[in-house]
């Protein structure tokens, strides 16, 4: 079965590190340390396919026993995959501590899904795909930002849509805010989807609306989806902006994750049909539920399934 979305980008296992107080310095602190699967593309694939939408996720991954793990995982999440393995590179890993507010800070190592080359992708997938889906994390640095373009390229000669997400404003920074526009603002993108932090640093504007609209500037026209944290979204298109209230969240476990779940829930309604304001409502619902669990992707619950159930 083809899969109306296809996803490139990054796999990686999350080593969670959590602690319930405050890290002391040069001390020991109990706590929690488990090892999950994680990288924001494959996340965002993994909730597209729980949230009901046929999901291809393309990426690269070590001839390794993380990397066989990671193969597993799609599958048991039902999500079809390209998979290419290297023999030079370890499958990705990130180091996640999340503090005792949910507050989650990372160190992403060099995996082997930073090292795909256009000659690996498979062109016959994503040209036949509805949409593709594509993370910064592609293109902070090269390879993969050339396979990441060359998609893109393939997707729209194919008449898909195309979405991004810009990642970390942390390393917009590093790799400087002209360079990252100038390697993303002509790959025709359909559907923007930064956090605040990500745009204010893309913009150096301050308030929703105000980024949202420059944002679509920079990306000809492109809908902004802004993710506003504990206050919900702002849905930008056609010259016009709709605040989308939260979902309510009784407290904050780990934000690990919540963007690519908003991600992956609001591109598999979107592209089921919904209108965008809709679909970000369900997409709130479904992050506000991850922030109350621990990792990226926390085994799906009784109260999730009902959400999806009752969303249709």
């Amino acid at each position: 079965m083809t899969a109306e979305l296809c996803v490139l980008g990054d796999f990686a296992w999350d080593v969670l590190i959590r602690t319930n107080t405050e890290l002391m310095r040069g001390g020991d602190t109990f706590g929690e340390v488990a090892l999950l699967p994680g990288g924001s593309g494959a996340n965002v694939a993994v909730w597209a396919a729980r949230c009901g939408r046929p999901t291809h996720f393309v990426g690269k991954i070590g001839r390794d026993r993380m990397g066989q793990l990671a193969v597993e995982d799609l599958e048991q999440e039902g999500v079809s995959h390209d998979l290419v393995e290297s023999d030079a590179n370890l499958t990705g890993s990130v180091a996640v501590f999340v503090d005792h507010t949910g507050e989650r800070s990372m160190v992403s190592g060099h995996g082997a899904d930073f090292f795909l080359l256009p000659s690996e992708l498979p062109r016959a997938t994503i040209a036949s795909a509805r949409h593709l889906h594509l993370t910064a994390w592609s293109f902070f640095t090269d390879p993969p930002r050339t396979a990441a373009r060359a998609a893109a390229t393939i997707a729209r000669d194919h008449g898909a849509t195309v979405s991004l997400d810009p990642g970390s404003f942390q390393m917009i920074g590093e790799m400087g805010v002209d360079h990252f526009l100038s390697v993303t603002t002509d790959l025709g993108v359909d559907v923007f989807l930064p956090n605040k932090e990500e745009g204010h640093a893309l913009t150096g504007e301050t308030e929703p609306e105000a980024i949202a609209m420059a944002l679509s500037d920079r990306y000809r026209g492109a809908m902004v989806v802004l993710k506003l944290d504990a206050d919900g979204a702002l849905v930008h298109r056609d010259g016009g902006s709709v605040h989308v209230p939260p979902a309510t969240a009784p407290s904050v476990v780990d934000a690990t994750g919540a963007g690519d779940s908003f991600a992956g829930a609001f591109l598999a309604r979107m592209i089921g049909g919904d209108d965008p304001i809709d679909a970000a409502r369900f997409a709130n619902r479904v992050s506000a539920w991850v922030i109350q669990h621990t990792g990226a992707r926390p085994a799906p619950g009784r109260r999730l399934q009902t959400l999806l159930d009752a969303a249709g």
